[in-house]
Parts: C-alpha cells; structure tokens; sequence
C-alpha cells in the first residue's frame, strides 16, 4: 500500500495555508485533497462581501509573499472594500495555482488509526497510508440547524451554508433566523433580489459592530484598543490577536474571550443594506411546520408567520464528531471538550499524529482560528512541529 509523509484534508484557506508552509521542509512528501476553495464558492451566497477588514484577508505564506496585495497587481482593476466574495474566491485559487500546485479533488471518506500512523479511504475506493494528517476542513459540518426546524424538507427550510443563490426568493415572503453576520447579509441580499424579508433574533437587540472605525480617528488609542483584524471588542481585539497570549488566562477566561469575539453581529455597512428590513427582536420560534404548502412559524409571543422559506442564519456548533471521514472508533480516542479536541504544539491531538486547524484548534488557540487571518499563526506553528519531528517520519 502507498504511504505519504503527511496528507492535509481540506483546501479552502486554512489548507492552502499549511500546504504552503509544509512544501518548505525539504524531503516531505505532502498530499492535498479537496476541491480549492469549495466552502467559499459553493456554500456562501452570491453577492456576498467579506465581513473581515484587508488586513485580516490574507492567506499566510512563508514569505508573505501571496497576499491580498500581491493578487491586487495581477487584476485590471482595483478590488473594492469590503472585499466581495467572488474576488476573494479567486484569490484563494490564485494562491493554490502559485503555492500548491497539485491538489487531489477528490475526498477522503475515512480515517483510521493503523501501526504506520493512519490508513486513508478515498472515493473511488483508493486507499494508502499516511505517517500525519492534518484536518482543515472548515465548518461547513458543524452548521447549526435548531431543532424547531429538524425533519423538515429543503424546499420550506435551509441552512445559509446551503443557499448560494437567493434569487430564487424573489417575490417571495422568507424569515430570516438569527443576527449575525451571515443572517443579516442574507437578508439584505434577499430584499435587494425582490424578496420580503423579516428577521428573527432571540437577543434584545442586533450588535452591530465598527467601534474600531469610529475610534480610528483617535490614532494610537485605537490602535492600542484593537489589533488590524478587528475581532472582539476593545482590548479583548488585542488579546486574541496573538493565540500564544490565551494560554495565561484561566479556562473560564479563555472562553469568555471566545464567547465575545464571535457573538453575533453584524458589520456597520450592513445598516444601510438593513434599514428597511424587519428586525423582530427578542423572539424565539417556538415550532415550526409545513402548513398547506408553507412554513408555519409559531414565536413565543404566540404571533405566527406563514413564510415561503425560513433560511436558517443560526451559526456553527464545532463538533469533530460531525466530521463524515472521522469514524467513531477513532473519534471516541480523541480528548475533547465540548466538541473541541484538545491540541497541544503543532496542533497536535491526543492521537499523535492526527493534527487540526482551523475552527477546531479555537478551544486551544482563540477565536482568530475562525478566521482567515488565523492561518498566518496555525501555518507556521504546525511546519515549526512538523520540522522538528521530521526525523521521527523516517525513510520511506
């Protein structure tokens, strides 16, 4: 059977970001699988614009070489701010074509621990050995769909990772659930496609977020208040710009500093795109059924709303378990915490071996690890791990 150094699941940034990286250990035979930005092209609604500034948009290389600016020269024209998502879709596949040349598209199914480190299943039935693997499959598994809306068909319900074009809505009555970013925009994207929107939000009120904006005009105080990726509020923005800085917080400290750098909110050049929306807020939805042809909503104020569609903008629940190629056996052996592996240096789990990056590693590293700009600190520290132990890989 053939056997591979270390095989990366996943080709979206996080991915790109540790193939890169890894590519400049001399004599390691890395594979990438997955197709290259899939989650970004195929799962986030057209028209879509980037909630995270410029400088939180680059994928990290060695050299800091392919950055947003680098891409930047190679277009006729200048890419707008926010950043759309299509531009930032080829960006990701300008950096594959220049920094990971070869990718395998195709999936891996299954993983399992063996004595040569773990054997891989592909799709077409292929299997081969692999001394490491490194998990960067996204989120795209851990969408969260409460469980009001369980059971019911995708014609009256959907997840917003699952609707990439909502011109489908046009003329249509659709409730929005939530109030976070991907909720609102969606919203947003709808009623400007000839939708009727309403959005649902259990909080007292939306969180819009730009205190980092308006606080710019103050100089260094905002710089001294916020780090250039703009995550969490005022000073905790600081903190959880530098992962190595958690660790000497308390636990509780820790996921209180998570909690508040992902709260739902939504970015301040979306007010405008809202203004006209309705924004019903602290409601919950009590149930929710299909009733001759649409979706029934009851909310807990007993008012009910006969929708055509309800789009579910409700978040990401990191559960490892939900990952499709990870089977219990091998997921029971993981340490975890609340769905979370526990990772030590390298992103290593407590399956020596088996690494994770991204969302996952957020228990360990902080919440910059949802985000593209996390991929700079988990690229170099995974190849500063893998360096260190490239004698134990041994001659194939």
């Amino acid at each position: 059977m053939m056997a591979t150094d270390i095989t990366i699941l996943g080709a979206g940034p996080y991915g790109l970001a540790a193939g890169a990286h890894l590519a400049q250990i001399k004599g390691l035979e890395v594979r990438v699988f997955g197709e290259p930005m899939e989650f970004w092209k195929s799962h986030m609604p057209e028209g879509m614009l980037l909630r995270s500034p410029w400088d939180a948009s680059h994928i990290s290389d060695p050299q800091t070489a392919l950055t947003m600016d680098a891409f930047g020269t190679t277009l006729a024209s200048r890419i707008p701010t926010p950043i759309p998502l299509d531009r930032f879709v080829e960006y990701g596949l300008w950096f594959q074509r220049q920094a990971v040349p070869v990718i395998d598209r195709r999936k891996i199914t299954r993983i399992e621990k063996n004595s040569n480190g773990f054997r891989l299943t592909v799709n077409d039935g292929e299997q081969f050995n692999s001394r490491r693997v490194v998990i960067a499959a996204g989120i795209g598994s851990f969408a969260r769909r409460p469980k009001q809306f369980e059971g019911l068909p995708p014609e009256l319900v959907t997840h917003v990772s699952d609707q990439r074009d909502v011109r489908r809505f046009a003329g249509k009555l659709v409730v929005v659930i939530g109030a976070g970013q991907s909720a609102l925009e969606s919203a947003a994207l709808i009623q400007e496609a000839g939708g009727e929107v309403e959005v649902i939000v259990r909080a007292p009120n939306v969180h819009w977020l730009g205190w980092r904006a308006r606080l710019q005009k103050f100089g260094p105080i905002s710089k001294l208040l916020y780090s250039p990726y703009d995550i969490g509020p005022a000073g905790v923005s600081r903190i959880v710009a530098v992962p190595d800085s958690m660790k000497y917080f308390p636990r509780g400290i820790q996921d209180a500093f998570r909690r508040r750098a992902l709260r739902p909110a939504g970015a301040l050049w979306l007010v405008n795109r809202c203004k006209d929306i309705s924004i019903l807020t602290h409601r919950r939805v009590e149930s929710a059924a299909p009733v001759g042809g649409k979706l029934r909503i009851r909310l807990d104020d007993g008012s009910i709303r006969d929708a055509d569609h309800a789009l579910l903008g409700t978040g990401y629940r990191v559960d490892v378990t939900r990952y499709p190629f990870l089977p219990p056996e091998l997921s029971r052996n993981l340490i975890q915490v609340g769905g979370f592996p526990k990772l030590r240096e390298g992103f290593e789990s407590s399956l020596p071996g088996l690494h994770f990056l991204g969302a996952p590693s957020s228990w360990n590293f902080g919440p910059l690890m949802f985000f593209v700009c996390g991929t700079d600190y988990a690229g170099r520290r995974l190849a500063r791990h893998i360096a260190a132990a490239a004698p134990q890989n041994g001659n194939k």
